[in-house]
């Protein structure tokens, strides 16, 4: 496995070491072994970094010049593109990202979306009038101007960084905002090559910052707790989301969270391919780690012991068809870490103990080489008030529920503390858009519409988050209203 090229942060219009020239190791999934070095941002870069971030905000025109701000996304935007070979090997040596998972969040789509934000700029109402109101004696002009918040903190995760990077780094920045990056420790090259290229386009000192640690929560607390920083944009878990929204209060902190899911896939009886929508249901892109899969597959009991015999020769078959560095048609590698490969393994053990039956998978597997690995795993005759039906194991990791018949499958589906998204699979489109509004998430796909994309609001219900990323609502997270009335 390749070694990495030490990375640094970026402060203030500088790509420097940190303080004290610290650095950690970073392991690469794969092997198990240190992949490369990382700045370890200290105390005292973060303050610098928050402090560039203020005045860059506050004291030069980037808030108001948007045509400046354009051009520069739109040439970083091209310094992404000629640099995706970098991109790819950091997501795949760093990120444990199987070589045919790149195109997809990793890399194709995390560009695609970044252009459909550069294409929705010109559509942001900076201004809307009014007119005119009130009594006689008070009869005033009205207009609202939108203004971006001021210093986001943006705190990122280690599944797709490129990807999630992207999504609230280039939006808060076309909103006007300037933002101070803090990658997950266990892959902070993405975010440090993307502080470098900003640097080579010509950002301003202190528009962007990056600043990458050891420590998964130094940073991220003192971005939470400046009073300096304006708002916190977070993807990651619930539990740090809570916390996030803890520590954020006494500095009444706007925040926006993008947390955990539990995605139902309910399949019908009557779907054109019953087998194939079943057998696509195997958790195994990016060895399930993403927030929004569907975990969770719904299929009615008259043909549950059919979709049963329909995962048990789809996940035979799979065998074989993971776990290889340089393979482009493989789609799953190893989880990130020690720490989530036993954090998964726990639940597989818990499953079992909760009288799920192991259908397919549930072992690691060493022989994949030094790192991070478990089978692709499935689990049938699951209730969904076992933990395993309830709770996010973001592996790979599938639980197959009974529905009696369209109600209930909508009642199991929307019972759960998350409301990410989910998938309908129906050969009738009226009766799947019916379900659809009745589900209680934040994206519905029927029949494998596309419902996450650049230029589409991005979010959940319940405790899978506040608020949107991603199209013109997810800019617009990053403005102000201010109301203007003049006596006329």
């Amino acid at each position: 496995m390749q070694l990495l090229s030490e990375t640094r942060l970026y402060i203030d219009g500088a790509v420097r070491r940190a303080a004290g020239e610290r650095t950690y190791d970073t392991i690469g999934p794969w092997t198990g072994e240190v992949v490369g070095r990382a700045a370890d941002a200290a105390a005292e870069d973060v303050r610098q970094a928050i402090a560039a971030a203020r005045r860059a905000f506050d004291a030069t025109a980037w808030s108001t010049d948007h045509s400046t701000r354009f051009a520069l996304l739109k040439r970083l935007y091209g310094l992404l593109e000629t640099n995706q070979e970098r991109f790819s090997t950091l997501c795949r040596v760093q990120g444990g990202s199987a070589l045919g998972y790149v195109p997809r969040a990793q890399l194709g789509m995390a560009l695609g979306c970044y252009k459909a934000l550069l294409e929705l700029f010109p559509q942001i109402q900076w201004e809307k009038d009014y007119g005119e109101a009130g009594p006689p004696q008070y009869r005033s002009h009205r207009k609202v101007v939108y203004e971006p918040v001021g210093v986001v903190g943006a705190i990122t995760p280690w599944n797709v960084p490129l990807y999630v990077n992207i999504g609230k780094v280039v939006s808060a920045l076309l909103a006007g905002c300037t933002v101070i990056l803090k990658p997950a420790p266990d892959t902070p090259g993405v975010g440090a090559l993307m502080g470098e290229l900003a640097a080579e386009a010509g950002f301003p000192a202190g528009v962007f910052n990056v600043v990458t640690g050891a420590d998964p929560a130094m940073a991220g607390e003192m971005l939470v707790t400046d009073p300096r920083v304006d708002l916190i944009s977070f993807t990651g878990s619930t539990a740090v989301g809570k916390r996030i929204m803890e520590k954020g209060a006494p500095t009444l902190k706007r925040l926006f969270l993008e947390l955990g899911g539990k995605s139902a896939k309910i399949v019908l009886d009557d779907a054109p391919d019953f087998a194939q929508e079943v057998a696509s249901t195997m958790l195994v892109g990016h060895a399930g780690q993403g927030c929004a899969v569907q975990s969770r597959l719904l299929v009615s009991r008259k043909r549950y012991a059919e979709a049963v015999e329909i995962l048990r020769r789809a996940y035979a078959a799979y065998e074989g068809k993971w776990g290889d560095f340089d393979d482009p048609a493989q789609v799953m590698g190893p989880v990130i870490s020690k720490k989530q490969m036993e954090r998964v393994m726990g639940y597989i053990e818990l499953g079992q103990r909760e009288g799920a039956t192991l259908l397919a998978g549930g072992k690691k597997r060493p022989d994949k080489g030094g790192g991070w690995f478990i089978e692709p795993t499935c689990f049938v005759n699951v209730t969904n008030d076992m933990r395993i039906a309830r709770e996010e194991i973001f592996g790979p990791v599938l639980v197959v529920i009974a529905f009696e018949d369209e109600n209930d499958a909508v009642r199991i589906a929307n019972e759960s503390d998350y409301g990410l998204s989910g998938g309908i699979a129906t050969g009738d489109l009226a009766q799947g858009l019916r379900l659809a509004n009745r589900i209680r998430t934040g994206s519905v796909s029927v029949n494998g519409g596309m419902c996450i994309a650049g230029d589409l609001p991005f979010g959940g219900y319940k405790m899978s988050g506040i608020g949107r990323e991603w199209g013109l609502e997810g800019i617009e997270e990053y403005l102000e209203s201010k109301v203007v009335a003049w006596r006329v």
